[in-house]
């Protein structure tokens, strides 16, 4: 089981970004799966996952109705893009993966899922 992420830069407030996280050994649908972030001297949190059974998205409150979680089957691949970026938004962000059968309210913390990719940077300059 493999995560490569990949797509962060620097961009300015307001701005965009399209995050990729491309599996490999797995089939995204089958596990659960999201976005994490870890700004400078802060814990790493969950910004956004799948649903593995409902494929629902699911978005933390400081992002919802800037970012979108979204999965192409084809490519095995899963994305986030990221609209009206802002600079407290800068972090590094990682994709993980979990088999484990959790609850909702588990699927935010880092500490249920075994597969991460390795992070790419996002800034954003104000």
């Amino acid at each position: 089981v493999q995560l490569q992420a990949y797509g962060g830069g620097l961009v300015q407030a307001g701005g965009s970004l399209r995050l990729s996280c491309a599996a490999s050994g797995f089939t995204l649908g089958t596990y659960i799966v999201g976005w994490f972030r870890q700004a400078p001297g802060k814990e790493r949190e969950g910004v956004s996952c799948f649903s593995k059974d409902s494929g629902k998205p699911y978005y933390a409150d400081s992002v919802k109705g800037r970012f979108t979680i979204s999965r192409d089957r084809a490519k095995n691949t899963m994305y986030l893009q990221m609209n009206r970026l802002r600079p407290e938004d800068t972090a590094v962000y990682y994709c993980a993966a979990t088999q484990r059968q959790i609850i909702f309210s588990q699927m935010w913390s880092e500490e249920e899922y075994d597969n991460w990719g390795q992070g790419t940077q996002v800034t954003v300059s104000s």
